[in-house]
Formats: C-alpha cells, sequence, structure tokens
C-alpha cells in the first residue's frame, strides 16, 4: 500500500481572507490599499493611520481584543467618553507649554478621529468585507461655538518687530510671518511650499494640490514686499543649503511645525502679546481683516482655499463688529446730537 505522504502535514481547511476578515489590523491594511487605489493623498493616507493608532492604543489599554466580532455601539462610544475623561491633549508634545496640557481633546479633534472611523468602517462595509457598522448610531460630540480670536494692529507690529533678523532663524520667520499674514496660507501649505511653487515675476504662490487641505491647486497673489522677502529669503537659502523647500531650519531641512509653535510663543512674550499666538492665528487675522477692509466673501474663500461658503462666513460676526465700532463712531447723526442730548433734568 503506497504511503501517506500527507502525515504530518498542516492541513488546510480555511481560506486566509474569511480567517483574517475579523482582523482588526488586516481589515486597515485592506481599506489602506483601497484608499491609496482611489488616489488619497499621502497627507489623507496618514491621517487614517494615525487616527487608527489612537483607536487601537484605547482597545489596547482597555484590553478589548483587535477583532470586529469585539467592535459594537458600545465600544465606540466608549472611545469618545476615553478622549473627553482620560486623554492628556498635547502629552508627546515637548515644546507646548504645562499649563496648556490639559485632560480631555478638543471636541473637533474628537470629531475628526471619529469622521476617520466612519469612512473606515463604511468602506470596509460597502466593500462586503464586514457585516455590521459599529458606528452606526454613533453621533458626533456638540461642538461649542468659539469665537475666533484675531491680533490688533499693534499687536502685529509688535510681533514682526520681535525676530531678530541679523540671524537666519530670525529672518526666515519673520519672512514666514509677513508671508502667513499676506498670503493667508495653512501653516501646512506654508511649509510645503518650494521653490518652483513661488513666480517672482507674477508675485504669485501657486498652492500645489498634492498640499491643500481640499486637493485643489489655487494661485495667490502677493504683495511686493512679501515678493521681495521670499525671494530673498530663496536667495539666502541657496548659499548654505541644497534643498527646495522655502522654509528651513538652520540646518537645512524642512521646518517642523511643533518647533516653529514655540517660537511663536517666545516671540509673543518678547513682544509681550498676550494673546495665544499659533500659527492658525495669522490665517483668522488675515481673513478678518480682508473683510473689514472692504474684500469680498466669495474672493476670500477662493483666497482661503474653502469649497464651502460657510466656512468662510465665520468671519464675517468679527468684521460685523468692526462695522459696529465704526458706525457708532462715524455717524453722521453724531454732529447734529451732540449739543441736543443733554442730560435731563427730572423735577422731584
Amino acid at each position: 500500500m503506497p504511503e501517506d505522504k500527507r502525515t504530518g502535514k498542516h492541513l488546510k481547511k480555511q481560506r486566509n481572507i474569511i480567517k483574517n476578515s475579523d482582523n482588526l489590523d488586516f481589515l486597515h491594511e485592506k481599506f489602506l490599499e483601497i484608499k491609496k487605489a482611489e488616489g488619497r493623498a499621502e497627507r489623507t493616507i496618514k491621517q487614517y493611520i494615525e487616527n487608527y493608532a489612537f483607536f487601537t492604543e484605547y482597545l489596547d489599554k482597555r484590553g478589548i481584543p483587535r477583532l470586529m466580532s469585539a467592535l459594537n455601539k458600545d465600544i465606540m462610544r466608549g472611545y469618545v467618553i476615553y478622549m473627553q475623561s482620560e486623554i492628556v491633549r498635547y502629552e508627546d508634545h515637548r515644546f507646548v507649554l504645562d499649563k496648556y496640557k490639559t485632560v480631555g481633546i478638543k471636541p473637533a479633534t474628537i470629531n475628526t478621529r471619529l469622521k476617520t472611523l466612519r469612512v473606515l468602517f463604511n468602506c470596509l462595509r460597502k466593500e462586503n468585507l464586514i457585516a455590521d457598522n459599529p458606528m452606526d448610531g454613533v453621533q458626533n460630540v456638540k461642538e461649542p461655538q468659539e469665537e475666533i480670536t484675531v491680533l490688533t494692529d499693534d499687536e502685529l507690529k509688535q510681533l514682526l518687530n520681535a525676530p531678530n533678523q541679523r540671524m537666519y532663524t530670525g529672518f526666515r520667520d519673520y519672512v514666514l510671518m509677513v508671508y502667513l499674514l499676506d498670503s493667508m496660507s495653512r501653516i501646512s501649505e506654508a511649509l510645503g511650499l518650494k521653490t518652483a511653487n513661488f513666480d517672482y515675476n507674477t508675485r504669485t504662490v501657486t498652492i500645489p494640490a498634492t498640499i491643500a487641505k481640499n486637493r485643489k491647486s489655487r494661485i495667490i497673489p502677493l504683495q511686493p514686499q512679501t515678493a521681495r522677502l521670499l525671494r530673498e529669503l530663496i536667495t539666502e537659502n541657496k548659499t548654505d543649503f541644497d534643498s527646495d523647500y522655502i522654509f528651513l531650519t538652520n540646518y537645512g531641512g524642512p521646518m517642523n511645525l511643533s518647533h516653529l509653535r514655540q517660537r511663536l510663543v517666545d516671540y509673543a512674550k518678547r513682544a509681550g502679546v498676550k494673546k495665544n499666538v499659533h500659527p492658525h492665528l495669522f490665517r483668522h487675522t488675515a481673513a478678518t481683516k480682508f473683510l473689514q477692509n472692504g474684500g469680498d466673501i466669495r474672493h476670500l474663500q477662493k483666497l482661503l482655499g474653502h469649497s464651502d461658503i460657510r466656512m468662510v462666513q465665520r468671519y464675517t460676526h468679527l468684521s460685523n463688529k468692526s462695522l459696529i465700532d465704526q458706525h457708532a463712531k462715524y455717524s453722521a447723526l453724531n454732529n447734529v446730537m451732540g449739543n441736543l442730548n443733554k442730560p435731563r433734568k427730572t423735577k422731584r
């Protein structure tokens, strides 16, 4: 009788794709493959990976296995509560002051992480890789309508005077602040700029689709002084560094956002500015002043690179405050009512 050569061999019964369909890490890798094939931006893929890591960190801390069968609506709501009441904001940011490291992250950040998980599970459900979506019925956290803070003209002047322009890093920071104020760019777009994106002759910067948040290229005009400063910085860079990026460290590498945040905090202290100065504050300030100075909201939308006009309309309430102040100060009624509006004597 012929010998059975299968003796002691591993017997394959189940297909791997079926066996792995409950494994969350495997499913996330499939999800990333799908999104890369759809042409999602590298930055978006990175966000998917980072937010998945935040979620699995929660699962591991709670002893919840990384399996689809272990997930349900209650687990996902528990993740929301965990972000609200246990995570320390900026815990891993060594340049952030301790007073800003508070327990609980912002509702907007929580909702961004939930959005990423919805994209993940919706995709897996659409591809028939999972039967149920554990995010079904899980609502976003209510976001408070915080008033946008902006810098005054005096505060801007003080900040721009703070960097030591005799030093390379001081001059670079000065140029960056001027550029952010003039262009209204997002800080990620500014730090991603390369020399090829800048045209001195037309005084424009092109934000490529690859670094734009909405993945749509746009052209931003610049004031002559901003264009001259950018050209001067680029010339300075070429003498010592071999890099296509415009905003560099003093070692020649691309600037780090967290380091820049701390430098702005230091400049604010030096300038005596009490507000929390951060990169996005220049964008808020510039957009508000654009409207206050008579700019059109549709043009502002194009400059900011917002697809939704509602994102731009949040700046109008600040410009309306300016309108009220200006009206109170310059109303024609002030000329005729000044002498007539005397205190009245009342009889007792």
